[in-house]
């Protein structure tokens, strides 16, 4: 019986190991709007859920967001495209944390941290486009390197 475990437990691994890509994670679904994402850093995946969906529509909602660091971030950059039919049709980005700067509670932390918030989160936006895109987010360090980066499939049907 033992032996079995073993050999399985095994397999597991290596198919872990063969794997190229993460799954894809349920943000959230609701009747009108559902929100997905898969971690498009082949190193990490990371955990995000939100209580519902509908609340995302109302400017400010609560979120749980977790990972560990695999690099750290003294400045942290952030790079949003909205992608429809395979091309990209809006661009944003900002810098979170920097010098003189540091928009987020974990600015400075360092390689190897747990990061966990839970609590509520404000895209300053008054509504979520309607239909179904992609938004691509990739967010660098100081270095240029990916400390995370996820698309993330919307489906919205909201009539605002």
């Amino acid at each position: 019986m033992k032996t079995s475990n073993a050999l399985l437990f095994i397999l597991v691994l290596l198919y872990i190991n063969a794997s190229t890509q993460w799954p894809t994670h349920t943000v959230c679904k609701e009747d009108n709007l559902e929100i997905y994402y898969k971690s498009c850093d082949p190193q990490q995946d990371f955990a995000l859920s939100i209580d519902h969906c509908s609340d995302i529509a109302t400017h400010t909602f609560n979120i749980r967001a977790a990972m560990v660091l695999g690099h750290s971030i003294k400045e942290l950059h952030i790079k949003l495209d909205m992608i429809i039919n395979g091309k990209t049709v809006l661009t944003y980005s900002e810098t979170l944390c920097g010098p003189g700067h540091s928009k987020l509670i974990f600015c400075g932390k360092k390689k190897g941290e747990h990061l966990y918030y839970e609590g509520p989160v404000t895209l300053g936006i008054k509504e979520i486009p309607q239909g179904d895109y992609t938004l691509s987010a990739k967010l660098t360090n100081q270095d240029h390197v990916i400390v995370a980066c996820a698309d993330f499939t919307v489906k919205n049907y909201l009539d605002y």
